[in-house]
């Protein structure tokens, strides 16, 4: 997975398309995101003793990450994720519309 935390990202899928926002989580395995503003479910909760309070709590849920696309930090655009070797042979990603090395 080429996304990261703390990228700004783009929903082009489901009910929240056209919003964006910053990821919070990552979750390699299961292939999804937690984007901050985002995916937001409503919860009913019963009340525990008297740690919690009963009621109904909005909280964001993790969505696929097919579901977002990275927003380049220099064109500002949506775009896809390319990897190109740099000459200290380390990896980095890339912006594919503008080619710039994304930090």
């Amino acid at each position: 997975m080429r996304l990261r935390s703390e990228d700004t990202v783009l929903v082009i899928k489901g009910r929240d398309r056209g919003k964006q926002g910053r990821i919070q989580q990552v979750f390699p395995q299961k292939g999804r995101v937690l984007v901050e503003g985002v995916n937001v479910v409503k919860k009913h909760t019963r009340a525990s003793g008297s740690v919690r309070q009963a009621g109904i709590i909005q909280k964001e849920m993790p969505m696929p990450a097919a579901n977002v696309m990275l927003i380049c930090t220099h064109c500002n655009r949506p775009t896809r994720i390319g990897v190109r070797v740099l000459a200290d042979a380390t990896k980095a990603r890339t912006c594919t519309r503008c080619q710039e090395v994304i930090e």
